[in-house]
């Protein structure tokens, strides 16, 4: 993992109300540790000169501007969750910038959700400054964007059928309850597997908790794993992170990964 051009960035790691939520008091709400501060889940996966987000949330434009990062090539869609596509109308300055509508990638399901939640980008007289975007379906197959070959990963959410992600070595599972077998053996041979974890305790019907994660990172097997999408409920950062097996880590935001 010595390639230095091939980089992960966890733009945010937590859950579809962020940690801390509104109002909570928990005690991981109030930490100082900023590790446990945690932005709805995306991620920005730099690759043969390619920007490549994965997800676009609501806290979009802040995850850009704290990681100062001004370019996005495409976007893929993992699926059609409000925490994970209603950023998208922040797209507008980077296609003022780029000078060109933003592709975006998903299963025609989720991006017919995308028109249905933003009527007024896809409209036949648009007003001056919308967004300006291209939605391209995909499928299970592999597809390329600029020579940067994507490997959908179908996965469960609960009862939603939704995308992970390869690229590389590198595979990014968010938002998962299950991995079917065909799916498992698209994950062979990676350096770093980034795979959904809610929380340690009580069963969730569309997310792993930790155990789950754990059960499956020992089955794929990659060089290095980090869990994501993590609740207030996982517990502090500093803490559980020691409990972790080997080579398996807690995301958190801001954390860069180099893969090959």
């Amino acid at each position: 993992m010595s390639d230095n051009s091939n980089q992960f960035i966890f733009l945010g790691t937590g859950t579809s109300q962020g940690v801390p939520v509104i109002g909570c008091t928990d005690p991981v709400c109030l930490s100082n540790d900023p590790r446990d501060k945690r932005l709805r889940a995306s991620a920005m996966v730099i690759y043969k000169g390619m920007h490549i987000l994965i997800d676009c949330g609501p806290d979009f434009r802040q995850q850009m501007l704290r990681e100062n990062l001004s370019d996005v090539d495409a976007i893929l869609i993992s699926h059609e969750h409000n925490d994970h596509i209603i950023g998208l109308d922040d797209v507008r300055p980077l296609n003022f910038k780029m000078k060109k509508d933003m592709p975006i990638y998903g299963m025609p399901r989720v991006l017919n959700d995308i028109k249905y939640r933003f009527p007024y980008v896809f409209s036949a007289v648009k007003y001056p400054g919308t967004p300006s975007i291209e939605l391209r379906p995909i499928t299970d197959d592999k597809f390329n964007i600029n020579g940067v070959e994507i490997t959908p990963l179908p996965v469960k959410h609960g009862n939603l059928d939704i995308y992970g992600y390869r690229i590389g070595n590198m595979a990014y599972l968010t938002d998962i309850s299950e991995i079917p077998d065909e799916t498992m053996k698209l994950l062979e041979g990676l350096d770093i597997l980034i795979i959904d974890a809610l929380r340690k305790e009580y069963s969730h019907h569309s997310h792993l908790i930790l155990d789950e994660s754990i059960d499956y990172a020992k089955r794929i097997k990659a060089k290095k794993t980090y869990f994501t999408h993590i609740s207030y409920e996982m517990g502090f950062y500093e803490e559980v992170e020691k409990e972790l097996p080997p080579h398996m880590h807690l995301g958190y935001d801001g954390l860069k990964l180099n893969f090959s």
